[in-house]
């Protein structure tokens, strides 16, 4: 199968804002972002959602979600379209100020997360999730909604009986799979995102290839790639670099202050890195001086296991299909980690899906798809990440592709045939 063939000018453009070209249109981002939820909420039985997750919570508002402490933010999405949005007071203050597109802005109530957990209580406790269950009945009254299901996409249990006390009939599976449903295919602005996320994971590793050296550490590299990710505008919210032995198993301190030193492999896995809240997740592996014939088999084997996948992925493609083209048990060296079945070895080699979360609908992987499998629909985003060691090192690639009606798209563009040597 044929990858897709970007037409001229398409691709990444700049990042400021300018009114001689189209680039993201924030607005129609947002605004086709909410369109998709609305509409699949019409669908259901729900007559509104109250939505607690970030990513969810940024989809249908448009706002700048910081991780917070845990419902001290919250929204709720009406089958009319009315959003009523609930946020600390600092930041409620700001967004009234400068989120136009949002007519009804209140001071939440922390009924879940670090501030509950910190009273130290349950009498507190109960008090915080019952003035928030109030104010979401409350709303839920004014724009007509109280006496039809309310769909919450959290399934905690004392927010679900704090609800049920205002008389509010909850549902979470339906809300969950309306915001799944919503969010899986993307639109163009949300692939644009994407695109534009790789383009500064690639400036990040331009500036590794730069700086590595001998005798640098490991943090003092990731440092510098960091720097340039936050210069080129993301939000740098995970991620690390290894070296040497670091890089086979992947390290469980992941970024360390091991001194890089000759012949070492480096690997750098910008995960998590977020341009417009869209997150990467996207591996290259670098040589500090001419890898050996081992070190080279070895990266020919993932990258080949790599596109072995992607040449599978289509429209109307189902991921137990698709997973055949990841390594058997064998080719996982499961014999390495002493394990027995696919699920053993998670994150080893897989295909997620990206968006507003690191990991979002497909999920293409041995240990689960060949007996839940799902279809491939065109606009769906995803990362497809392979590995292989190299004696006591180790090998990673990743691309990010979106799925079009006549092949991939594949998004990242730092070369991936070899491995980047680093001249020392």
């Amino acid at each position: 199968m044929a990858f897709y063939e970007r037409s001229f000018m398409e691709g990444t453009r700049g990042t400021q804002a300018v009114d001689w070209e189209g680039r993201i249109d924030t607005r129609r981002l947002r605004e086709r972002r909410r369109e998709r939820a609305l509409e699949r909420l019409q669908e259901t039985e729900l007559g509104a959602m109250l939505l607690v997750s970030d990513p969810n919570i940024r989809y249908v508002t448009g706002l700048a979600m910081t991780g917070g402490s845990g419902a001290d933010h919250y929204t709720l999405l009406t089958e009319e379209g009315d959003i009523v949005h609930w946020d600390t007071a600092d930041h409620a203050s700001n967004q009234r100020f400068n989120c136009p597109w949002l007519h009804d802005i209140r001071y939440a109530c922390p009924g879940l997360g670090n501030v509950p957990r910190a009273s130290g209580r349950d009498s507190a406790r109960q008090f915080l999730l019952e003035t928030m269950a109030e104010g979401v009945a409350e709303a839920a009254t004014e724009y007509g909604v109280a006496d039809e299901k309310l769909g919450v996409d959290v399934g905690n249990r004392g927010l679900l009986e704090a609800l049920g006390g205002q008389g509010l009939e909850t549902d979470v599976e339906t809300a969950n799979a309306v915001m799944e449903d919503a969010r899986k295919v993307k639109t163009e602005d949300e692939i644009e995102c994407l695109r534009m996320v790789a383009a500064i994971c690639e400036a990040g590793f331009q500036r590794i290839k730069d700086a590595a050296k001998p005798g640098r550490r490991e943090n003092e590299l990731w440092g510098e790639a960091v720097r340039e990710l936050w210069r080129h505008g993301a939000f740098v919210g995970g991620g690390y670099l290894t070296s040497g032995p670091n890089t086979w198993p992947k390290h469980q301190a992941n970024t360390t202050d091991r001194t890089i030193r000759p012949g070492d492999l480096v690997y750098a896995d910008f995960y998590n890195v977020g341009y417009l809240g869209y997150r990467s997740c996207y591996y290259r592996t670098f040589s500090m001086g001419e890898p050996t014939q081992e070190q080279k088999e070895a990266y020919e084997a993932a990258r080949d296991n790599l596109y072995d996948v992607l040449e599978r992925i289509e429209p109307g493609a189902t991921t137990d299909e698709i997973a055949r083209g990841f390594p058997d048990m064998a080719g996982e060296h499961a014999d390495y980690y002493d394990a027995d079945e696919h699920w053993q070895l998670t994150t080893n080699h897989w295909a997620h899906g990206l968006g507003l979360q690191l990991y979002e609908v497909p999920l293409i992987w041995r240990g689960l798809s060949p007996d839940h499998p799902i279809e491939i629909e065109e606009g769906m985003t995803m990362a497809v990440e392979t590995q292989e060691p190299a004696g006591r090192q180790g090998v990673r690639v990743e691309e990010m592709v979106v799925v079009r009606e006549n092949g991939v798209e594949i998004l990242s563009q730092w070369p991936v045939e070899e491995i980047t040597v680093v001249d020392q």
